[in-house]
């Protein structure tokens, strides 16, 4: 009897398998393209998470009908894998192209070269990821493990080289429902990557010889009781642990929605200020009377079209509008310290923290800038090439020295994170810091009404998870939170409005287990699993 003659003929999986399998040229990047284009949708906004389910098999059977190429199929696999990487990331970074209209005369030119460029050199990891999960292949259900551990250690590296990028890593979608999201706790994003590859490529086994997999079912049978056991882990975790809030302290995050040219335009300098000073003081309601009734006020990232400390008149109409017992915590260029004489070529991206009386008590300086947005990688050759970096600050920012906790009067000390900082889940809270919260300060305005910010406030909201910090995130344009350490939202504004939220701060919980072990646990899932892979060839 022949391997087709032992699998149920006219089964519409194994049909559709093995037209995947036997596919070749166009059709196969097409369909490697296509699934991962449409994997996107597990991702917020949309949280269909369960749509992988239907996407990664595809991943397994291209893997699978690599085996007949040359050098082991390591080569077709890569291609497959870069196809598939090239499709997710073209639709879940597509939004990246509006950056470059914010000034399309000088960077319209670019757009096409952005959208495409960087999700082809992103998918060159997945490439890699399938390439290896190749060199690891075996029959049956344990090829599922392969896949995993390969195309995890991938995405790790995709967020650890060159500064990292690891944006949209596949186990953000399980957490849209925040019962599973509870597992970043325990695992981290890493830890739930590794799952959500594993877990969703399973029903790729409903198509396997009889004489390699026996009870095809019971890979995704053991997937579902998987997910099961997560979203009963969340939700006790959930029903145990209820929102509290630090005494005393009542937040109010301003959100302007102030378009991109306006707020870099030096000549629309006390048109911005106006705007800010008289939504802070907004009154919400009957019980508020505006910035009087709040202990702090929060102004997103780069938020003043000038050098705040070089324009006296802002600091004074900052510390006439904050009472007694009121601080401003704010996102600001810095200048560095000059000598006599010196001319300003560079600067800081900041956040400060401004008393009543509009002295400036402490200072933090983001320390991983975001490339060709904050500074242009090898900078002299792309200058003389007549290229600058998007925010146009001459010669682009200066790192901070380090990561560091805040005081902050009358609230717990707070973690800073600026922009896509937050994004590094190995990085955010440094080793040895314990805060009392995170908070965020992001201008999300370069990417207009977009995928983009939900995305980012996504990940945000997995690392209050990951350490059990509460987390206050102030946005230009939106999306402006107050999310506690479960990962809950307290209060949000919704993107492109202007407004303020109040609210209280809510207090943090334990310290978690991927608080305290870090990516060692990526590290023991990786072990693992190619341990049961090597005992499996052998």
């Amino acid at each position: 009897m022949t391997a087709a003659e032992t699998r149920a003929p006219g089964n519409a999986v194994i049909r559709l398998a093995d037209r995947i399998v036997l596919s070749w040229g166009w059709r196969r990047a097409l369909i490697a393209s296509m699934a991962g284009a449409v994997s996107v949708l597990a991702l917020a906004p949309f949280d269909a998470w369960p749509i992988l389910f239907l996407t990664f098999p595809v991943l397994v059977w291209l893997t699978d009908g690599a085996a007949g190429g040359r050098l082991g199929g390591v080569p077709s696999a890569m291609i497959a894998g870069w196809w598939f990487g090239f499709g997710y990331f073209v639709a879940g970074f597509y939004w990246i192209g509006n950056a470059f209209l914010v000034d399309a005369k000088n960077f319209g030119w670019l757009l096409p070269f952005a959208v495409v460029a960087l999700p082809a050199f992103m998918a060159c990891y997945t490439a890699l990821g399938l390439g290896l999960a190749r060199l690891l292949w075996v029959r049956g259900p344990r090829r599922l493990i392969a896949l995993a551990v390969a195309l995890t250690a991938a995405e790790w590296l995709r967020g650890a080289l060159f500064t990292g990028f690891p944006w949209n890593t596949f186990g953000y979608a399980l957490t849209g429902p925040p019962v599973l999201a509870q597992g970043a706790s325990v695992v981290g994003i890493w830890g739930l990557t590794f799952l959500a590859i594993a877990v969703f490529a399973s029903p790729a086994t409903f198509a396997d010889d009889r004489a390699d997999t026996r009870r095809p079912w019971l890979p995704l049978a053991v997937s579902v009781v998987l997910i099961a056991l997560m979203a009963g882990f969340g939700a006790l975790r959930l029903a145990r642990a209820p929102t509290a809030f630090a005494d005393g302290v009542r937040l109010r995050i301003m959100q302007p929605n102030i378009q991109q040219d306006e707020r870099f335009n030096y000549t629309a300098k006390q048109r911005v200020m106006d705007h800010y000073l008289e939504l802070s003081d907004r009154s919400t309601g009957p019980q508020t009377t505006g910035v009087r009734d709040v202990t702090h006020l929060i102004w997103p990232e780069s938020a003043f079209p000038f050098l705040l400390t070089r324009e006296p008149d802002a600091l004074a109409q900052i510390a006439s509008l904050l009472p007694p017992g009121t601080v401003l915590i704010t996102g600001a260029v810095r200048a560095p310290e000059l000598a006599p004489g010196q001319k300003l070529t560079r600067a800081y991206n900041s956040i400060y923290v401004i008393d009543h009386d509009g002295s400036i008590l402490s200072v933090y300086d983001k320390v991983h800038l975001v490339p060709f947005g904050e500074y242009l990688p090898f900078a002299a050759f792309l200058e003389s090439l007549g290229l600058t970096q998007l925010t146009k600050v001459p010669g682009g920012f200066i790192p901070g020295e380090r990561r560091r906790a805040m005081n902050v009067p009358r609230a717990p000390r707070m973690l800073p994170l600026i922009c896509y900082e937050i994004v590094f889940p190995g990085e955010a809270v440094p080793r040895g810091e314990r805060p009392g919260w995170l908070i965020n300060l992001t201008n999300d305005g370069w990417f207009g009404v977009s995928t983009g910010p939900h995305q980012h406030l996504q990940q945000a909201r997995v690392r209050a998870i990951e350490q059990g910090l509460p987390l206050v995130r102030a946005a230009n344009t939106g999306i402006s939170a107050v999310i506690d350490p479960l990962g809950r939202t307290v209060r949000s504004l919704p993107l492109a409005t202007e407004g303020v939220l109040d609210a209280p701060l809510p207090r943090s919980v334990n310290a978690t287990v991927y608080a305290r072990a870090g990516d060692y646990v990526l590290g023991l899932i990786l072990i693992g699993g190619t341990i049961v892979l090597f005992r499996r060839r052998r």
